[in-house]
């Protein structure tokens, strides 16, 4: 059954992805808010695809503080990534390795959504064209979202965060909120198991703290679901 829910999944969501991305393409032509629907409706139609189609339960412990903040979440399968606009809805503006903007067609239609290109290949000149960008989207009230490891982590592990995480804590000057999502047991899997994802949403970081303290405060909470790993 679980192979059959997983193949179901992925023939109903990558069919109907493309409808999305062809309407988002459409719709960008047009405005941005048309565009900013269309990809909170993929968000919002790869979640009931997961619910329904796979059969995993979505559970929120904690609330989101009121205002806007910048939101730092653990990153264990392409399921929080997909997730986000409908988690942090309405339209997070979310900072994302700058490979995924060069990427033809699904690059520009991220730029244009509000994805913030991180090159860390840049150090200094990098902070300063997100800060540009960053500075942009803030006058809109638009929450923030960074994956802070940098790329997906195994299951179970309590990797470093990169060191850009500072910069642009600094360079937001906004609270700061971490989460942990424990989504890799179940969707990262093959096939993918049903059962419960939970967002943790932590203690919120209030501005202007030092590195040290950010960087222990951040990753202690975006792992606190470690605990209810298994194997």
């Amino acid at each position: 059954m679980a192979w059959l829910r997983t193949v179901l999944f992925a023939i109903v969501f990558y069919s109907g992805s493309l409808g999305f991305v062809l309407g988002a393409m459409a719709a960008g032509v047009f405005s941005q808010a048309a565009l900013l629907r269309a990809a909170e409706g993929w968000s919002r139609f790869h979640r009931w695809c997961v619910t329904r189609l796979l059969g995993i339960r979505i559970r929120i412990e904690g609330e989101r503080p009121a205002g806007q903040v910048f939101y730092v979440l653990r990153h264990e399968s392409f399921f929080e990534a997909i997730d986000l606009p409908t988690f942090l809805a309405p339209f997070p503006v979310v900072f994302a390795k700058i490979e995924l903007i060069r990427i033809p067609l699904w690059g520009k239609l991220a730029a244009r959504y509000g994805v913030v290109p991180v090159d860390r290949s840049r150090g200094a000149s990098a902070l300063r064209g997100m800060k540009r960008a960053a500075d942009a989207f803030k006058p809109t009230g638009r929450d923030f979202a960074l994956f802070p490891e940098g790329t997906r982590v195994d299951v179970g592990t309590s990797p470093e965060m990169q060191s850009g995480l500072y910069g642009i804590y600094r360079l937001l000057n906004l609270p700061m909120v971490p989460v942990a999502v424990d989504s890799g047991r179940l969707y990262h899997r093959r096939p993918k198991r049903r059962g419960t994802i939970t967002y943790r949403i932590g203690e919120t970081i209030p501005p202007g703290l030092e590195r040290a303290e950010v960087q222990t405060r951040v990753r202690d909470a975006i792992n606190a679901l470690n605990e209810n790993y298994r194997g």
